[in-house]
């Protein structure tokens, strides 16, 4: 069995219970923080928009470096509505998941490297930084952001089931 196709069901369902979580923050809240050392609203919705994209470079590349030191630095991509942040969210997802299906085992077990100006901050095989860094990245922040939705009263989409903002949630 490919391992890629272990994870293809597993990718789907977390991109589509995260989509729903993106689709709920409105455009009025973007600067809203719980505490000031959180993200704000709108940095939090990019940060989870983004971490499909990681997968990308997972596969394509053997490493990413941050912070080269012959180079500009990483600037996380943004987005100034919900709108664009649904479609480059929708955009590095549809990427992703040709790059994972296009992935052999001997490739995904292959080392790949998180680097800050040259330094190795981790090296594993991709299908562990697929998993830890990539996908269970995305359901960690995913879950911080129930937590600012909750907390300006808007209605927490079900996960792995109906949250209790769902009409047919038994209270």
């Amino acid at each position: 069995m490919q391992i890629r196709d272990a994870l293809l069901p597993e990718f789907d369902q977390e991109m589509a219970n995260t989509r729903k979580m993106l689709e709920r923050v409105p455009d009025g809240k973007w600067g809203w923080k719980p505490h000031p050392k959180s993200f704000s609203m709108g940095d939090l919705a990019a940060h989870i928009m983004n971490l499909p994209g990681w997968m990308v470079d997972t596969i394509e590349k053997d490493s990413f470096d941050f912070a080269p030191v012959d180079g500009p630095k990483y600037v996380m991509p943004t987005a100034k509505s919900n709108k664009e942040l649904l479609e480059k969210f929708d955009q590095f997802v549809a990427a992703a998941r040709k790059a994972l299906a296009g992935a052999d085992n001997d490739h995904l077990m292959k080392p790949w490297s998180l680097k800050a100006g040259g330094n190795a901050l981790f090296t594993m095989p991709r299908v562990v930084c697929i998993r830890g860094f990539v996908m269970n990245h995305a359901v960690h922040h995913r879950g911080q952001l129930s937590v600012y939705l909750r907390l300006n009263d808007i209605a927490v989409p079900g996960m792995y089931g109906p949250s209790a903002d769902d009409p047919q949630m038994p209270m």
